[in-house]
């Protein structure tokens, strides 16, 4: 019986008759020899139909491919150095073709689409060479970083997508009727990671939030993934170390798997190559400085501008880009302003208007990947911030109680799947990171 392989299998056939089940991405050819290149989710396949090797009837059938036509075809593993595909190099002669569904004129074509028309057509653009590269890609980057975890004594515990109150700024959150009752969808799983790490030690969970905040930038959507860490016993530095590891661990994962995709989406990989452990480290008050002698240095008003800050304020994608761009390899800030984070915190020991939280930034400007700090583990000063942040102390009854059966000093931190995408891919905008894209103005397919 011929075995039925995939195009990502071909290799290990070489001269041998096999049979491929797939999509017609593209047919070229004229006369007696015409060629398919046939899609099946692993690869991209030249098939070379020649007249006098194949029955007339299949031979017709042949000329007349349009593209995304599903078929099963029958033939010789052929290596050649020159055979286009991915990953290439192996072409399959045809000695027999079987067309299961021919189809209609299919939308997207070879020719330049504007992004509009094939975001409404995102169901159909995921065939592409391209989104199939992107989304293989990330696949890869969800099991690595799920891997080095698992393999490092941590414990997938999942957390509420519907929560009764707010992670961080209530501002941008999707609100819902939950019974006659307001809910929440969550923005992040942190405070229930914390609840979870007081059980289990080192836990993770990984799935979708949401953010409600009406933004247009190339990186924000409104529904997006998060993997989130949270440890008992840790500090600040312990999770920088456990940070650079796993960001570490996943590209490389990528570089050393995904080259012929890699090569495919055009990606320089030289910076992507130098991130490796330790990363720089420098402080919120060093970055400051650093931005404000740049725009000294700078001539361009724009700019000057652009690379404005005040002590206290975040950063904002010029200053993370500009920071970033002055070292080789991701960058960590630590020890931002307390008013510019989030209530949970902890504040540093003797500065209060700072607190023990982490960014790292990716260079080539892809801004933060990653935020995480300590956690305040004192009832007394979580109910402070509560209070200074004019939140319901109500809602957040469970979650201060942790505080008083056995708190320890504990730390966690918040990865954007889509982020990580963009930047390991080298990508423009984050639309292309997940396959159904929620943007304040798309919701359709």
């Amino acid at each position: 019986m011929t075995p039925i392989i995939t195009i990502q299998q071909m290799g290990q056939y070489e001269g041998q008759t096999v049979s491929l089940r797939g999509w017609v991405y593209n047919r070229t050819g004229k006369g007696r020899l015409h060629f398919i290149k046939l899609r099946d989710g692993t690869g991209i396949a030249q098939c070379v139909a020649f007249k006098k090797e194949l029955p007339e009837d299949q031979f017709e059938a042949a000329k007349a491919l349009t593209q995304e036509s599903a078929i099963i075809v029958t033939g010789t593993v052929r290596k050649d150095e020159r055979a286009p595909g991915i990953p290439g190099g192996y072409e399959l002669g045809l000695s027999s073709l079987q067309v299961i569904q021919q189809a209609e004129d299919y939308p997207i074509t070879p020719k330049e689409h504007g992004t509009e028309f094939l975001m409404d057509n995102r169901h159909l653009w995921l065939r592409s060479s391209r989104q199939w590269a992107i989304l293989r890609i990330r696949a890869t980057i969800i099991r690595a970083m799920r891997g080095w975890l698992d393999s490092n004594g941590y414990l997938l515990v999942d957390t509420p997508i519907i929560t009764p109150s707010a992670g961080e700024d209530t501002t941008s959150l999707f609100e819902l009727d939950y019974h006659d009752e307001v809910a929440y969808l969550a923005q992040t799983g942190q405070l229930y990671n914390e609840a979870n790490a007081a059980a289990f030690g080192k836990v993770y969970c990984f799935g979708p939030t949401f953010r409600a905040e009406k933004s247009k930038t190339r990186r924000h959507l409104m529904e997006f993934w998060m993997l989130e860490p949270e440890m008992a016993f840790f500090s600040l530095e312990d999770l920088m170390e456990v940070e650079e590891q796993l960001v570490a661990h996943t590209i490389q994962t990528v570089l050393a798997e995904h080259r012929a995709e890699l090569e495919l989406l055009e990606r320089d990989t030289a910076r992507l190559e130098k991130a490796i452990p330790p990363f720089p480290r420098i402080s919120y008050d060093e970055a400051v400085e650093r931005l404000a002698k740049l725009r000294e240095e700078t001539d361009d008003p724009e700019q000057k501008e652009l690379l404005k800050l005040e002590w206290g304020e975040d950063f904002g994608s010029p200053h993370e880009t500009a920071i970033a761009e002055m070292f080789e390899k991701p960058v960590f800030v630590y020890h931002f302003p307390s008013e510019a984070k989030a209530f949970y915190m902890q504040p540093v020991e003797g500065r209060p208007e700072v607190c023990r939280s982490v960014d790292l930034l990716a260079p080539e400007g892809y801004g933060e990947v990653t935020g995480g700090s300590e956690r305040i583990h004192d009832e007394a000063l979580l109910l402070q911030k509560i209070a200074e942040h004019k939140l319901p102390v109500e809602n957040y009854k469970w979650y201060i109680e942790l505080r008083r059966f056995g708190s320890v000093p504990h730390g966690g931190f918040g990865l954007g799947l889509e982020r990580t995408v963009a930047w390991i891919c080298g990508l423009q905008h984050i639309r292309e990171t997940i396959p159904y894209p929620r943007m304040l103005n798309r919701k359709y397919p």
